[in-house]
């Protein structure tokens, strides 16, 4: 795919590049999904090719994995702790891949994209002690 990239850069000598064409239809992006915690909302959009991505728009549910005994486990989100991807996203709780939650279970990382799967999935980093 063709990108125009390249083209908000100037040239060697200093001068601008000419911007040649307008974006075609297959390099126009669509809006981010920008997932966040609700009542779980889903949007199918048609990709490239005929396919269909499924974006989750808010979500309260999510399939954490314990590394250590193998499991994994539907359990709820009950915050955003950090999103490293985006200031702005971390401020809002935004959920995207990297980003950390507090879930039933512990802390938690997001190892799915949300915005382009429609489900979350996240590894356990630190778990809660049992009493």
């Amino acid at each position: 795919m063709s990108t125009h990239s390249s083209l908000r850069k100037r040239k060697l000598s200093g001068g601008k590049k000419r911007v040649y064409r307008t974006k075609k239809k297959y390099e126009a992006a669509g809006y981010p999904a920008e997932t966040v915690l609700g009542e779980p909302k889903r949007k199918i959009t048609r990709s490239l090719g005929g396919n269909i991505k499924v974006k989750a728009l808010t979500e309260n549910f999510v399939s954490v994995t314990d590394k250590r005994t193998g499991q994994t486990q539907k359990v709820e989100i009950l915050r955003v702790v950090r999103n490293g991807a985006n200031v702005d996203y971390n401020r809002r709780g935004v959920i995207t891949k990297g980003t950390e939650i507090d879930t039933t279970l512990g802390h938690a990382k997001v190892t799915s994209r949300p915005g382009a799967d429609g489900v979350i999935n996240a590894v356990l980093i630190a778990g809660k002690e049992k009493q």
